[in-house]
């Protein structure tokens, strides 16, 4: 009996040596496999294709062009009570600035019935003393804005005070007498030399189209298979978990770098914003945050069999806290202090400082390196623990 049981073991031990070597090898035909139907999956569902290359163009017109923290065309009514030629270049460095559209009116009772009924954004009243006391060195103009909208009200303030501070540039530069103060101010904007918000808000709008299809997209696909009962189909096969993810991974995850190369062609020759920095840097920092995003969307999926479910969950953990509180609309050191303390645990919040970052600064490492690390991180912890949870459902 030992005779025979030696030849028997030697035997096992053989098709194990044989049958390890191309175990690699169809660990990968299955991957392959898995990616290929989901590909076509992607192809034949018209909603992947609309979430994934149509949506995000329609987002970025919408955005990049509706969307707008400038103010323009200011409607502004210049009552000048002093008919003197100091007043009249006063008022005509109003109609002469760009950002305003600047009317006469005959007095403040008039200009204050245009501002109730919104027909114009603010008043210039030019007092009738003004000649005199600017002579004198104390010369006042009032200006009035409508404060219903705090923001817009303090920028057409700062339009105005430029305005005025124009005029009295020209006044010195005349060799007539101007009342200056103590300290003589040079102004520079840096990084957004255009002074225009689209320049900020660009880049801000990839990390929605990027956190839209690799979320989004990814939180309906483990339930969908669920809900149509396909899953269990593969409970009786030889994939495992990590291959059924990473089969579902690579598909969108490509589909999300369509999104990315469609949203930099339209930043750069639709808006005009620079690229300063390195197009590999950024790159590989949208890929970091595209596979995160793609993690958070299959860990939903897996934990939640609901595609309603899924996509609303989806909705209010990543694609609302990225528009809200990441730092592409709103100042994040504005924010209350338990708020800002969440944002850490956002990574859009580091997604939208590697591309404001990369975009009108450069390769700014000490900027980039901590916020990919961060990104990194992310990914590893969102990866064991989908991994785990889907082990457990397949269990």
């Amino acid at each position: 009996m030992n005779n025979d049981a030696v030849p028997a073991d030697r035997s096992r031990s053989t098709q194990q040596a044989r049958g390890s070597a191309p175990h690699r090898g169809g660990k990968l035909r299955r991957i392959a496999s898995l990616v290929r139907k989901e590909g076509r999956q992607v192809v034949r569902d018209p909603s992947s294709i609309a979430i994934g290359v149509v949506l995000p163009v329609i987002l970025i017109l919408l955005f990049g062009y509706g969307l707008s923290l400038d103010v323009k065309d200011v409607r502004v009514a210049l009552v000048i009570d002093d008919r003197s030629a100091d007043a009249t270049e006063m008022a005509a460095s109003f109609q002469l600035s760009r950002y305003f559209i600047a009317r006469y009116v005959n007095s403040m009772v008039e200009a204050r019935e245009l501002m109730l009924n919104r027909k114009v954004d603010g008043i210039l009243h030019v007092q009738s003393d003004f000649s005199r006391r600017l002579a004198l060195g104390d010369a006042e103009c009032q200006i009035l804005v409508h404060g219903t909208d705090a923001n817009r009200a303090r920028i057409m303030q700062g339009y105005a005070e430029a305005a005025i501070g124009e005029y009295l540039a020209r006044r010195a530069a005349a060799g007539e007498p101007v009342v200056a103060g103590p300290i003589n101010i040079q102004s520079q904007l840096w990084f957004n030399s255009a002074n225009e918000s689209r320049w900020f808000l660009v880049p801000g709008l990839i990390v929605l189209v990027m956190t839209l299809i690799g979320a989004m997209l990814t939180a309906l696909v483990m339930a969908r298979e669920w809900e149509h009962g396909t899953l269990e189909a593969l409970f009786v096969t030889p994939v495992r978990s990590d291959e059924i993810l990473l089969g579902k991974t690579i598909p969108y995850f490509l589909l999300g770098l369509v999104g990315f190369v469609l949203c930099v062609l339209a930043a750069k020759f639709l808006f005009h914003v620079p690229i300063r920095g390195s197009l590999w840097v950024l790159t590989g920092a949208s890929m970091l945050y595209l596979l995160v995003s793609l993690g958070i969307g299959l860990l939903i999926s897996s934990l939640v069999k609901s595609q309603f479910v899924a996509s609303q969950l989806a909705l209010l953990v990543t694609f609302l806290p990225a528009m809200m509180l990441s730092g592409f609309l709103f100042d994040i050191r504005s924010m209350p202090a338990a708020l800002r303390l969440v944002t850490y645990a956002l990574p859009a919040r580091y997604y939208v400082a590697l591309l404001q970052t990369v975009f009108l600064a450069g390769d700014v490492w000490p900027v980039i390196l901590p916020n990919a690390a961060m990104l990194v991180a992310m990914t590893a912890v969102l990866a064991i623990l989908t991994r785990g949870v889907t082990r457990k459902r397949l269990a």
